[in-house]
């Protein structure tokens, strides 16, 4: 088990509890696969279209296991400077001006000098395995997909052996390892040899009745009429020939929106004045309005309204 968090979960029921309480809801499956990554000390892999909740479980998981959360947004062109490590150049520049100044300047003592822990930049990963963490961090590398396939390359090593090697210091170990979280909206295919090293979970859209939790767990000062409709609208709109299927953070923000504007129901005129808080592409939104959505709230009603 992870040493360093006060108490960890002692079933998949207790993991699942605790996400709730930081109103994070997590089906069976899911919180099996977090709670086998804390377990085995696993990574845990998640795929999923965007918005159905990948980053919100590591945020969940830090909380609920009273941790700190790293995050590692991954992008086009990350590299180790930013996501590892880099030197500071400017307080390297200003100690060896000082040196020079007090004529102390060694070529051999300086190097160490200006190579050692004072003046290395953390960044993410390095924060994570740090080996004077004395509590495990939760690492999210979020958008995993988003980077080079180089930079999948240099995760084999940090998540295999939970180290880094950086060449003026050697190679530094964590202490206690993070538990590590990688998302993936599925943009590319993922080098198999990344995937080996981790557990696996695809988290899909959520049921009509799952989304309608989530949505009251996230915006418990909705009506209850105003969530119901607005989660079944949401889940008429991923039926359509969308061109960006809105996910469940959208659900949430438009029902924060429409909370906002003291709304209690749905109805065509609001659906069309609000819809861009769920729509996020011109084309959704000229197929959408009107009649389409007209039509869309009300199956989505009828779908929403409790039988008798």
């Amino acid at each position: 088990m992870f040493r360093g968090i006060d108490i960890l979960p002692e079933s998949i029921s207790d993991l699942q509890q605790r996400l709730s309480d930081q109103h994070y809801v997590a089906d069976r499956g899911l919180a099996t696969a977090l709670f086998l990554a804390l377990r085995l000390k696993r990574p845990l892999f998640l795929e999923g279209e965007a918005g159905v909740g990948k980053t919100a479980l590591a945020a969940a998981a830090a909380s609920a296991l009273g941790t700190d959360l790293i995050r590692l947004q991954c992008y086009e062109g990350l590299d180790i400077g930013h996501a590892v490590y880099e030197w500071d150049y400017p307080r390297q520049l200003l100690e060896l001006r000082i040196l020079d100044a007090t004529h102390t300047l060694d070529r051999a003592s300086a190097h160490r000098e200006l190579y050692s822990e004072p003046f290395l930049i953390r960044r993410p990963l390095l924060q994570a395995i740090d080996p004077a963490r004395a509590r495990p961090a939760v690492l999210l590398i979020d958008e995993i997909d988003r980077a080079d396939e180089e930079f999948e390359g240099f995760l084999l090593e940090l998540l295999a052996e939970f180290q880094i090697t950086i060449p003026e210091l050697g190679t530094l170990r964590a202490t206690v390892p993070p538990l590590v979280i990688l998302t993936s909206n599925r943009t590319r295919e993922i080098h198999d040899a990344l995937k080996r090293r981790c557990l696996y979970q695809w988290i899909d859209y959520p049921s009509f009745d799952k989304e309608l939790a989530i949505v009251r767990a996230r915006a418990p000062e909705a009506s209850a009429r105003l969530a119901e409709q607005v989660t079944a609208m949401v889940q008429e709109l991923r039926r359509a020939d969308l061109y960006k299927v809105p996910g469940v953070s959208e659900t949430i923000d438009w029902v924060t929106a429409l909370v906002a504007l003291d709304r209690q129901s749905l109805d065509p005129e609001t659906v069309d004045e609000t819809l861009g808080v769920v729509l996020k592409a011109r084309e959704d939104l000229a197929l959408v309005r009107g009649r389409q959505a007209a039509d869309m709230l009300e199956r989505a009603t009828v779908r929403s309204t409790p039988r008798a």
